[in-house]
């Protein structure tokens, strides 16, 4: 039943999509037996910017690990995660992650600063407050240099989509 299901998910993603969860499954991989240990998927979990704990991942594991072999592979991720990621929308490429940085990174030096997301959000008709604009780098700040890199606002953006999905992250 649940290699059929996931064969129907698999089915309805798109090829680019497939490739690039592949993608992410296998720079996850570091032994390339194609299987995700418990290590390797708290390595890519965390990438994501979710901070799950060593019990939450051994739920995680348990839950995805449908042929009981104590890793995950391939189509186990695809079972745990498509189902509400079936959106287009929802599977923002790094490429794409990327140019959205680029877009606030003015000047590219690879920082975006308080002026250049008080610029950003005016151009793009959502002048914000300086209030607002500090708020906003200080949740995004994770290092506390006062400027968001790409890693911080990679997490921000994962954390966005996974609230916009439901899912609890700690």
């Amino acid at each position: 039943m649940m290699k059929k299901r996931g064969k129907q998910i698999m089915s309805r993603l798109k090829v680019d999509q497939l490739d690039q969860l592949r993608d992410i499954f296998s720079r996850f991989d570091m032994d390339d037996d194609g299987s995700l240990t418990h290590l390797e998927l708290a390595a890519l979990l965390r990438s994501l910017g979710l901070k799950p704990n060593g019990d939450q991942i051994h739920v995680l594991l348990a839950n995805m690990d449908s042929n009981g072999n104590g890793a995950v592979e391939f189509d186990e991720l695809v079972n745990a995660i498509m189902p509400d990621l079936i959106n287009e929308e929802m599977l923002l490429n790094q490429g794409q992650l990327l140019e959205v940085f680029r877009s606030f990174d003015r000047d590219g030096n690879g920082y975006i600063t308080l002026a250049e997301l008080a610029g950003s959000m005016a151009k793009m008709g959502q002048p914000l407050s300086y209030r607002e604009l500090t708020d906003m780098i200080k949740e995004a700040d994770i290092d506390g240099d006062g400027v968001i890199s790409f890693n911080e606002f990679a997490t921000v953006m994962a954390r966005s989509a996974a609230e916009f999905l439901g899912i609890s992250i700690s």
